[in-house]
């Protein structure tokens, strides 16, 4: 029985690392070159697990050794029982981390396969508002703001993807020891508009990790 040891954004960077890999092979002819490209690889993927076990890090390393589509299909479905899903939350769970908000539009839960999961976005039209969930050291969080739309692409602050973003922007929950009543900071950036294609792309929560904790701590 396979331990869970890859998060969802941890997947997609060890995916990027392999499509690196079969790219090079299609376009370099340099074997010095093929050869940094693959070691390249196999570093940023290990770097991910510096403690892994042995049988984890020749699982990761084989990322180098990769020589066609078929190979980089087949190695991306051995990693994936090894994934992390997202905490299982129900409808009721998140009604509870957004109690102001009575008539709470969420998305199909039962439509997500929550091993893809880094985090939880979707919009609300009625009410002008993008709500997160995401997993803080075993705590489920939940953080709401209202949204702008671009109509435009750009760079996605979480996943540094060129995607179609809106404005989000919360307000923050920090008081200066000596702030009036009336007081408040908002905190935002731009986030991609469909968090399903987001949780495809993103391969670091950093960036998601600090916005959310700019409004909640």
């Amino acid at each position: 029985m396979c331990d869970p040891f890859i998060r969802n954004f941890q997947y997609n960077l060890i995916k990027n690392q392999a499509d690196s890999v079969i790219r090079a092979l299609r376009t370099v002819s340099d074997p010095k070159i093929l050869e940094s490209v693959r070691f390249g690889a196999q570093t940023k993927v290990t770097e991910l697990y510096p403690d892994a076990a042995d049988d984890r890090r020749a699982l990761l390393e084989a990322v180098s050794e990769l020589k066609t589509a078929e190979d980089l299909q087949k190695y991306m479905q051995e990693l994936e029982p090894y994934l992390i899903p997202f905490p299982s939350v129900t409808e009721k769970q998140i009604r509870r981390l957004f109690p102001k908000n009575k008539k709470l539009k969420l998305p199909d839960l039962s439509q997500l396969d929550f091993r893809y999961v880094s985090y939880l976005s979707w919009i609300d039209i009625a009410t002008q508002k993008m709500f997160l969930v995401y997993d803080d050291n075993g705590q489920v969080v939940g953080v709401e703001g209202r949204y702008t739309s671009t109509r435009k692409k750009s760079y996605c602050f979480a996943c540094n993807r060129y995607e179609e973003l809106v404005l989000f922007s919360a307000v923050s929950k920090k008081r200066t020891a000596h702030a009036s009543p009336d007081y408040y900071k908002s905190v935002g950036n731009y986030l991609c508009v469909d968090g399903h294609t987001c949780n495809k792309n993103i391969t670091d929560v950093a960036s998601l990790e600090k916005l959310i904790g700019s409004v909640l701590k």
